[in-house]
């Protein structure tokens, strides 16, 4: 790979905080500079000050264009499935700019880099060095011709591309490559990870796939990121899946079993208690009401309201926690006492009306500390509950 020359490096330490749109536009007033490479170093690193902080701490790494850098993972999701690999060799298929496979790669041995996409492969051999990632062969090709020549594994792992060969977004694993429904992952290693889509259907992939042991649906701040599935038994009855939301100085994560989910029963409430309960996105993405309710002691308000409720304070909840205030209808009264407020945070779970119709029926601006969640209850009635975020 072409290492910068001077002028360029210059450059790019000198206007790395400058707006890329306007450094763009300047490449004839520098012409002993590569003001296309000088942009998109720039522009990477940029974003990788809040996406990847540990790499743009690193003097020297190279950072590939703007789509790949949309497209890896962030710091803190390679982080969590790094800590769930380790062995003695391991392979990524789909390399890609190689944030997942750099911090998986420090449980292993041995570890293989596969990416068709040679310049990319150039980036990563000089980035590895940079990261003292040593142990590590970057393999140039298509993965599904050289997943036969690798060594037995302990762990692979593929983020299938998500774009079909117009550009266009798909999501069912058939659709992706490598089509990891007709490329045997466990014939060449004891356990497998596949990075999908949050949009895809949890239960068909596993039908799909079998041998499918466990499953994580990772949020960041609420944001529902990624869906891990582990590959490696084949009891769909007993797989695990795990409801991970990494926050700024936390990481909630709720787990339950399939089969305990589907024998399980639902508690409902006839009324709103003390306090409201709204899952984050990674338990809303499981759909495991039963579980949720029994683990924490909460009652579900309505089968399609999502929300919860109860008259102790369960701190632990894995989702937002709200104090009632109090619980109206929608009367004539009960929306002048809101109206009131002049401004709240609206939710609506169940409920006829988008966000945007209820705020102007009720003429509240957006913020503020109070919380309004219009929904439905359990006798069919629609409220809206006002809240204040629990201490």
């Amino acid at each position: 790979m072409a290492i910068l020359d001077a002028s360029t490096k210059e450059f790019i330490e000198q206007h790395r905080n400058d707006d890329v749109r306007t450094l763009a536009l300047q490449g004839k007033r520098y012409p002993a500079v590569d003001m296309r490479e000088a942009v998109t170093q720039i522009e990477g690193w940029q974003q990788a000050r809040e996406k990847l902080p540990a790499w743009a701490a690193v003097d020297g790494i190279i950072y590939p264009p703007k789509i790949s850098m949309e497209q890896c993972s962030s710091e803190k999701t390679a982080k969590y499935k790094a800590k769930h690999i380790e062995g003695e060799r391991f392979a990524d298929l789909t390399g890609g700019f190689g944030i997942d496979f750099s911090y998986m790669a420090r449980g292993f041995r041995e570890a293989f880099y596969i990416e068709r996409n040679e310049r990319l492969c150039e980036i990563a051999t000089a980035n590895f060095s940079l990261l003292g990632l040593e142990h590590v062969k970057v393999l140039n090709g298509n993965s599904e011709e050289l997943f036969e020549s690798l060594p037995h594994l302990d762990w692979i792992f593929v983020d299938p591309a998500r774009r079909d060969g117009d550009g266009r977004k798909v999501v069912a694993l058939s659709d992706c490559e490598p089509n990891v429904v007709e490329l045997d992952l466990l014939s060449k290693a004891d356990m497998a990870m596949i990075k999908c889509s949050p949009m895809l259907d949890i239960t068909l992939a596993c039908r799909q796939l079998g041998c499918v042991s466990s499953v994580h649906i990772v949020s960041v701040n609420n944001e529902c990121k990624e869906l891990l599935i582990i590959l490696g038994s084949n009891d769909l009855a007993g797989l695990t899946t795990h409801c991970v939301n990494i926050l700024k100085d936390d990481t909630q994560v709720f787990s339950f079993t399939q089969g305990d989910e589907e024998s399980a029963e639902t508690s409902y409430s006839s009324e709103v208690g003390k306090y409201l309960y709204e899952p984050n996105a990674s338990v809303q993405k499981a759909g495991c009401p039963k579980s949720l309710s029994i683990h924490y002691h909460v009652d579900k308000l309505h089968p399609n309201s999502h929300l919860y409720t109860s008259d102790e304070h369960v701190h632990d909840f894995p989702g937002r926690i709200f104090e009632v205030v109090e619980v109206m209808g929608f009367s004539k009264a009960d929306v002048k006492k809101v109206q009131a407020l002049e401004k709240a945070n609206i939710t609506v779970r169940n409920f006829p009306e988008n966000v945007q119709l209820l705020r102007k029926r009720l003429k509240l601006a957006d913020g503020g500390n109070n919380y309004i969640f219009a929904t439905t209850l359990n006798d069919g009635s629609k409220a809206m509950i006002l809240c204040k975020k629990a201490e």
